[in-house]
């Protein structure tokens, strides 16, 4: 059963409905669900991996200020000094909240795991960790990835190539596999959300990064052949394909080739390149009721790379 919220204990009706419901009853808008509500988050659990900076932990924070406890993933033994402040800062953000449900305003929002997501059993492990210690597992947030070297396709070796594959590929298949069995298990209408790239569907003009492309053409397929079959269990799966944001993955090339900025922000219509808080609204509305209809969907946020 899925986990209450606050979102969940107002009536079902929404919208026209309760404008309508409201003007024959004569009763109280605040009985109804108002858009504010269906994006709350409040008593569901979330999963984000590669959520110890960048996308991850923009991501795992924006679930947090709407209500969720989120478990964040990633590699490094211990979390960044990033990503400690914005678990204070979760924390500070749902006092009030948690106040008025009455519950623990000091419990943790934000609860990091050492884990690597290649390692299938050991990300079952955390799964069933979550589930026997919150109940539940609402929300799946799978950012974890990496991007290689530059190298020319000819020259790049199988091993190589499987790396990364392994990584954005078959790490966000385990994540989001395990993330899927245990909300069927629970019965519960879950949002897995992969995150993608623009890459998976063009390829990024005078780079040689025909690993990360593959890999990320995969995660569309992923999620869409997930959709699919999990639709009949209330659990939606979607994607999210990031255009060229500026995080410690990509400073790597941008750091070292400052004209590189200027050409990524070319093109594009808004001439300029992102920042991952310019996702975190896709994020939330994909984790939320918000966005109940919407599976098997690639959502590019490009600043309009595609467009042109």
């Amino acid at each position: 059963m899925n986990s209450p919220s606050t979102s969940q204990s107002i009536p079902d009706i929404t919208g026209v409905t309760a404008a309508l419901t409201h003007a024959r009853k004569d009763q109280d808008p605040g009985k109804f669900r108002t858009i504010l509500d269906e994006f709350r988050l409040d008593g569901r659990v979330g999963l984000v991996t590669g959520a110890n900076g960048g996308i991850g932990l923009e991501s795992a924070l924006a679930l947090a200020e709407l209500g969720a406890k989120v478990w964040a993933l990633d590699l490094n033994d211990s979390p960044s000094a990033e990503f400690e402040a914005s678990a204070v800062y979760a924390k500070a953000v749902y006092q009030e909240t948690a106040v008025k449900l009455g519950e623990d305003p000091n419990k943790e929002r934000l609860v990091y795991r050492r884990v690597d997501v290649t390692d299938e059993n050991a990300v079952q492990e955390v799964c069933q960790e979550i589930v026997a210690t919150d109940g539940s597992l609402d929300i799946c947030v799978a950012a974890a990835g990496i991007l290689p070297v530059e190298k020319r396709c000819i020259d790049v070796t199988s091993e190589e190539f499987q790396k990364v594959m392994s990584v954005n590929s078959t790490g966000v298949f385990n994540t989001a596999t395990k993330a899927a069995a245990a909300m069927a298990a629970l019965g519960i209408p879950g949002s897995i959300i992969l995150i993608a790239s623009m890459s998976g569907s063009i390829t990024n003009r005078d780079h040689a990064w025909i690993a990360y492309n593959a890999s990320k053409s995969a995660v569309l397929q992923i999620a869409r052949s997930m959709a699919c079959e999990l639709g009949a269990h209330r659990i939606r799966v979607n994607t999210l394909s990031p255009g060229h944001i500026r995080t410690a993955m990509t400073a790597q090339y941008l750091d070292k080739n400052p004209e590189l900025e200027g050409k990524w922000s070319s093109m594009n219509p808004l001439g300029r390149i992102g920042s991952p808080h310019e996702l975190r609204g896709v994020i939330s509305w994909l984790a939320s009721d918000a966005s109940t209809f919407c599976t098997g969907s690639d959502i590019i946020v490009s600043g309009g790379h595609h467009a042109w």
